[in-house]
């Protein structure tokens, strides 16, 4: 096993490698804790901070907690962790494609070359991308993709700059740059990480990570309790939410990842897809079908998966999360917060904005 696939274990080089060392899960989750203790974080992490936390120090329990996770995810089978786990994997192999790049190479931690067109291989994609402007890919900055890939990668894709009919397209491609290519290729890491969960897991297996699953399930049910929320109180909103709305409020311009932060908030609390165009009308650029279609995406109507709101690691590291008070020390949720403040609140406190507005 090498420390190229403890760093990115979906590659099939790694599940190859774990088939070759003839590695036993059943006796990993009897025996081996640190792999399904690392397995366990994978998950929490991605459930709760969309990462998959801190690498181990040795590269085969890194490895081996990969397949633990995928296991863990199956066995407590609820899709909003599914997916949540499948987006941190992806997320994680995306930031170390950023890190490993450099002018010319992906290089993997022990020296050994993790080239473009390795990665590009691995995902089928050799004949779908293209460079521009020189005949390498590695020393590319710039490509052009098959649109039917493309329609593909970029159909989770969250922004304007995506749409096909913001693109340029000629004789059947999209050019897109070196940031849009790895964009892409995290996507298709989260599909591969999708791929095939849940697993069947025999019970041998299923019984020596009873407790693990159990202790994932008790973590699920803090982001099921928002589940039910149908009551907007901008007053008791997390400061984070209360500055991006102040902001949508004011016409001021978002950025993407703040226009998707309190969108899928506000859509995690009851707006209709109506209330949210309506927010959003003051908006410069403003376009109703953009923001429906946006917004639809968002809750799932028109995309495999029901988006919730950035947890706060994620809020902090787009420079979203402000203004920060006792409670936000408490939780990792924007949901939780709200949640919290909704349960503490006098019932004439509790007193939803639609219902304010129709009022008047």
């Amino acid at each position: 096993m090498e420390p190229r696939h403890a760093r990115y274990p979906f590659l099939g080089s790694a599940r190859k490698a774990v088939e070759a060392a003839d590695v036993d899960l059943a006796a990993v989750a009897r025996e081996r804790r640190s792999a399904v203790d690392r397995g366990r974080e994978r998950i929490l992490s991605g459930l709760f901070e969309g990462t998959v936390g801190e690498t181990h120090r040795r590269p085969r329990v890194e490895l081996l907690s990969y397949p633990v996770a995928r296991v863990l995810v199956s066995l407590v089978d609820q899709p909003a962790l599914t997916h949540r786990y499948a987006r941190a994997e992806a997320a994680a192999a995306h930031e170390r494609f950023q890190e490993d790049l450099t002018a010319t190479q992906f290089r993997s931690t022990d020296g050994q070359q993790l080239t473009l067109a390795t990665l590009l291989s691995e995902f089928d994609l050799r004949g779908a991308i293209e460079p521009r402007e020189t005949t390498s890919l590695d020393d590319a900055e710039r490509f052009s993709i098959a649109v039917g890939t493309y329609l593909e990668l970029a159909a989770g894709q969250y922004g304007d700059d995506w749409r096909l009919v913001n693109r340029s397209l000629a004789d059947g491609r999209v050019p897109i740059d070196r940031e849009e290519l790895l964009e892409l290729l995290r996507a298709a890491v989260e599909e591969r990480v999708l791929d095939g969960l849940p697993l069947n897991v025999p019970d041998p297996i299923a019984d020596s990570l009873t407790e693990d699953v159990e202790a994932v399930s008790e973590r699920l049910d803090e982001l099921d309790l928002t589940r039910d929320i149908d009551t907007v109180v901008p007053e008791l909103f997390p400061p984070c939410m209360t500055a991006l709305l102040d902001q949508v409020q004011k016409g001021e311009h978002l950025a993407h990842h703040s226009r998707f932060a309190i969108t899928s908030f506000l859509t995690s609390i009851g707006m209709t897809t109506d209330d949210i165009v309506e927010l959003y009308e003051i908006n410069p650029g403003f376009g109703e079908e953009m923001t429906r279609y946006q917004t639809d995406h968002i809750r799932g109507e028109t995309s495999p998966t029901d988006y919730s709101p950035p947890a706060c690691a994620t809020m902090q590291s787009y420079g979203d999360c402000v203004n920060m008070d006792d409670l936000c020390e408490e939780i990792s949720h924007p949901l939780s917060y709200y949640e919290a403040k909704l349960e503490d609140a006098d019932e004439e406190e509790v007193i939803d904005w639609r219902e304010r507005d129709g009022d008047e």
